[in-house]
Formats: C-alpha cells, sequence, structure tokens
C-alpha cells in the first residue's frame, strides 16, 4: 500500500507532479507573444518574468532552453510571484536548467506553500513524508497535507487518509480515513475509491456494508485498478475474505 504521489509531467496545474504551471494561453502567435513579454519581463514585471520562463520551458516561439526558464522564474520568484516560486521548485527537483537539488525544491516549494498553493502544499508535504530535502518529519508532512487536503487536493486527501489509516503522523483513526479516503474517491481517485471499498468490507471506520465495498471496488476498477479488480472478482464470487 503507498501513498499518492506528484505526476511528473507538464503543465498540469494544481493536479501536476513535477511540472511548470502555465499561464493562460494568448491568441497571438508564439513569436509576437514572445516579443512582447519579453519586453515587459525587461522591465521587471513580474508576470510576464513567469510568462518567459514559461515560453522557454514549453519552446513556444523560441528554442526550448530550460535554464533560461529557470532565470526568469527566478527574477518572478523573487519579486513574490508564488507560481514563479512553484516553477522554480519543479526545476530543482528535476534538475532541469539547474543542477539537480532537494533542498532548494523544499525551499521554494516552501514560499509557493505559504502564499497557499495546494500543489506546492502536497509536494512539501510528500518531502517531509519521504526526507527528501529535509529531515523526515510525519508530523510536518500531515501538517502540508491538511493544507492542501482543506483545498481539495485529492491526492492530499487520499495521503491524509492513509496516515490516518496507519497510525503515520497521526493517532490511528479509521473514521477520519473514511471521511479523507471519501472525499478523494467523491473526485475519482481509484486508489481512495478502493481503500473506501477495503474498509466498508472490513467495517473499519464505517460499517460493514458488501454492497458498498462492491460499489466502490467497482468504480475503481473501471479505471483500471487491478487490486480492485481482483477484490470485486474474490466478493462476487461470495470469499468473504478481506484484501491485504
Amino acid at each position: 500500500m503507498k501513498k499518492a504521489a506528484f505526476v511528473l509531467a507538464l503543465c498540469l496545474g494544481a493536479a501536476a507532479s513535477a511540472s511548470a504551471q502555465n499561464a493562460e494561453p494568448t491568441q497571438q502567435s508564439p513569436a509576437a507573444e514572445f516579443r512582447e513579454t519579453q519586453t515587459a519581463a525587461q522591465r521587471g514585471d513580474a508576470e510576464a518574468q513567469f510568462n518567459l520562463g514559461v515560453i522557454y520551458y514549453n519552446g513556444r516561439g523560441v528554442a526550448q532552453d530550460y535554464a533560461r526558464a529557470a532565470r526568469w522564474f527566478r527574477k518572478a520568484a523573487e519579486q513574490g510571484h508564488a507560481l514563479a516560486e512553484f516553477n522554480l521548485g519543479v526545476l530543482y527537483y528535476e534538475g532541469e536548467g539547474v543542477a539537480k537539488d532537494f533542498a532548494q525544491a523544499v525551499a521554494w516549494y516552501r514560499k509557493a506553500a505559504e502564499r497557499g498553493d495546494a500543489e506546492a502544499q502536497f509536494r512539501l508535504g510528500m518531502f517531509y513524508d519521504e526526507g527528501k530535502g529535509v529531515t523526515q518529519d510525519y508530523a510536518l508532512a500531515i501538517a502540508w497535507y491538511r493544507k492542501a487536503a482543506e483545498q481539495g487536493h485529492a491526492g492530499a486527501q487520499f495521503n491524509l487518509g492513509f496516515s490516518y489509516e496507519v497510525g503515520e503522523g497521526v493517532a490511528k483513526d479509521f473514521a477520519q480515513a473514511v471521511a479523507w479516503y471519501r472525499k478523494a474517491a467523491e473526485q475519482g481517485l481509484p486508489d481512495a475509491q478502493f481503500r473506501l471499498g477495503i474498509l466498508s468490507q472490513r467495517g473499519q471506520g464505517v460499517a460493514q456494508d458488501d454492497a458498498e465495498a462492491k460499489a466502490w471496488y467497482r468504480k475503481a476498477a473501471e479505471q483500471g485498478n487491478a487490486v480492485a479488480q481482483e477484490a470485486l472478482c474474490k466478493l462476487e464470487s461470495c470469499d468473504q475474505a478481506a484484501p491485504k
């Protein structure tokens, strides 16, 4: 059983795992957008500096250049631009345009997280959970997961549920596990749907209910969750052994 992790993909915004977050697309040609954005960025406009970083990161109208993306994100970040702070964390995590440095990734994610960015809060929780760039601290992981979860971040909700289920960083509490898994499951997270199925089948934190368990297993299975497919098959075959 594993916690949710962030996904290494580009331009996914709050659902992303290590990726640069993008500004809204414009109707200009890429070349015209670059020229206009560069002019504003050179004047010191933080939003333009952030957007120029995105342009270089994606190679939109210019040759892709992670080092230049990092430089422009840094200029915007140093003016307190939260998404630029987040993106610098991404680049340090992945080693794109800068040397890979988990401690620097943590530092920039923290700045964005303290400004309320839910994805940054989730990732900071993961760093404390895994001890990357910081001393491992489950209590601090929980604190950051909770901040992101309260903003509706499904991965953070799942990880908070998992922590309550196993008693990691918090006292074991199946009712709290169910509550947080349900929030993530209702957003369509298959791992949360699977865990809800297990707890429903076992009667942990919720009344024992095989029909409810089947319903959640089926939702997860329909999204390709193999262990949920197996659990559903066993339950429908009247094998009452709960999945491990």
